[in-house]
């Protein structure tokens, strides 16, 4: 979304930026740069976050909390000496965003990917397919499902792409917009945060900072990570049996009814579609994210090569995400733009219009980015955070190691859900879980330590699962906001009709999370997960009969 609140405060920052560049060259602050912060290891170092939550909370805007936070954290930083304070904050920011530039860049090639698809009519074509072939409610939501798995290189991608592709199908089977809403964004972050070809990917990455550890650690913790593979065993149980109750079962019974909305306010009920291509096919959709997949996967191998990699695994062990992901997405957008002109799809000049278009798209994505990155530093580096927290646990005594990946898990849903971004959640947390799991420290991370110390995957797995829970009922998450947009449906109404089935997947997660960690040291993880996926099986039985809503989908007339 690109408010003119956004657009205000991005030159507001660019002024500030400006400012600080100006007083940082004329100020002299001898000695005090490698200075340590008097606040460095103390309960203090957790400011930064708990101000951006609190006003996050108070003021339901994220990009001026997250801002606050930064500047709160560089004056504890400078031990608050104004010109260090103004140093820092452009040391920061000017630090985070190069180091990070890679991830940036392949979100404007995702948003551009969107724009050309759209203009191409390759969505609109899907959508028109989809609806003369599929002939059932089960199968549209199906086709939904499977749909947003297919474009999981991303969570803005996903949502900008799934519910404008699919409405025109869910609607001509009486499908609540608020359901499809919750179909584009239940599947959005928890397909991404498991996918190794996304931006998250390299996110997480960046992230652990450890070029070696780093996209192993991602991978390896998938099998822990419950809210996102239970979410998906939710909605396949859900969509099979035809499961819903809350909030949700009244938007249904209506949409059955004719009314696809519920409530008065509807505001997209007479929104015009985008404009597209007349001419657009289905493979105008479907053959851009199959080069973009492809393109990826080979600039993560290319990018393993390079690292000394002789091997498949040896390539993805290795591999540089922050390089590979750009270095494919480039490829990619030239290969769809030149199959886009030798269709005829399109202008050269309307090709090039994409390209502000996808960067405009991904604006708010990149700020919150930015400011995430920079929250995460001066919490981390600045303040020493993860020191603190793990001295405070370990005067906890052992007892409760077993328990911590629940614990970590509930810190990570509050946070993601109070700054509505699942990256800044894990950018601040993962340290600090690294720290505490990590036998001597996030300093003595090793291969062996992987294998040596099997809770610690589980507390990966469940920072970013949270973190993913958090962002996703979170009704100031940009994601959460795209899923409405998408689906056309009414935002507080998509809040309001996922929480309780978020929540659902969360409270399972959290009960697996303490059994997972009285018995990983003892079975192997696949009976944890099986675990995980047979009890969320039972709870969703159980409540479908309670609401006796398990009736067979009917066909279409």
């Amino acid at each position: 979304m690109n408010s003119p609140r956004t657009k205000q405060f991005g030159k507001f920052l660019l002024v500030l930026f400006a400012l600080v560049s100006v007083l940082t060259l004329v100020a002299f602050a001898e000695g005090d740069e490698a200075a340590v912060s008097q606040f460095y290891g103390t309960i203090w170092s957790l400011l930064p976050p708990v101000v951006a939550i609190v006003l996050a909370l108070i003021t339901k805007e994220v990009y001026s909390s997250l801002f606050i936070g930064i500047l709160v954290g560089f004056v504890l930083q400078a031990n608050f000496d104004p010109v260090m304070t103004f140093n820092h904050l452009v040391n920061g920011f000017v630090g985070n965003i190069g180091g990070n530039a890679g991830i940036l860049i392949f979100l404007v090639i995702l948003g551009t990917l969107v724009a050309l698809m759209i203009r191409a009519g390759g969505s609109k074509a899907y959508g028109d397919w989809a609806v003369a072939h599929i002939k059932t409610k089960a199968g549209a939501l199906w086709s939904t499902f499977i749909l947003a798995i297919v474009l999981g290189v991303d969570d803005y991608f996903n949502n900008l792409t799934t519910g404008n592709v699919m409405r025109p199908v869910t609607d001509s089977h009486h499908i609540s917009r608020a359901k499809l809403s919750y179909m584009c964004d239940a599947t959005a972050a928890p397909v991404c945060i498991m996918m190794p070809i996304s931006s998250w990917a390299a996110a997480v990455t960046g992230v652990i900072n450890n070029e070696e550890l780093g996209f192993q650690i991602f991978l390896r913790a998938i099998p822990y990570n419950y809210y996102a593979i239970l979410t998906m065993v939710f909605i396949i149980i859900m969509t099979a049996l035809n499961v819903d109750y809350g909030p949700m079962k009244k938007h249904e019974d209506n949409a059955a009814k004719g009314d696809l909305y519920t409530t008065p306010e509807r505001p997209y009920a007479d929104a015009e579609e985008m404009k597209f291509n007349p001419n657009g096919k289905v493979i105008d959709l479907i053959l851009p994210v199959v080069i973009l997949i492809i393109c990826c996967v080979i600039g993560l191998l290319y990018a393993g090569w390079l690292a000394g990699g002789t091997t498949i695994l040896e390539m993805f062990a290795n591999t540089d995400a922050f390089f590979a992901l750009p270095f494919g997405g480039i490829i990619a957008i030239i290969i769809d733009m030149i199959y886009f002109m030798v269709r005829r799809s399109m202008t050269f000049t309307e090709l090039m219009d994409c390209l502000p278009k996808g960067f405009n798209q991904m604006v708010p994505a990149i700020l919150i980015l930015c400011m995430a990155w920079t929250i995460s530093g001066v919490t981390r580096d600045g303040l020493g955070a993860p020191q603190f927290v793990a001295e405070f646990v370990e005067t906890l005594g052992p007892g409760l190691h077993n328990f911590l990946p629940a614990v970590v898990f509930l810190i990570a849903c509050f946070l993601g859900f109070a700054t509505g971004t699942s990256w800044g959640t894990f950018g601040i947390l993962l340290p600090i879980v690294l720290e505490i799991f990590t036998p001597g420290g996030f300093d003595n991370l090793t291969a062996e330590a992987l294998d040596e110390v099997p809770i610690l995957m589980v507390g990966i797995g469940a920072t970013l699962g949270g973190a993913v829970m958090g962002d996703h009922c979170s009704p100031i998450s940009d994601t959460t906001i795209m899923a409405s947009t998408g689906a056309q449906c009414y935002h507080l109404n998509h809040v309001a009709t996922q929480m309780p089935y978020a929540v659902t997947v969360a409270a399972i997660g959290f009960v697996n999370y303490i059994i997972t960690g009285l018995i990983i040291d003892y079975v192997p993880q696949i009976v944890c997960l099986l675990i995980a996926i047979v009890s969320t099986v039972v709870v969703m039985f159980v409540i479908g009969k309670l609401n006796h809503s398990m009736t067979w989908h009917s066909q279409r007339d």
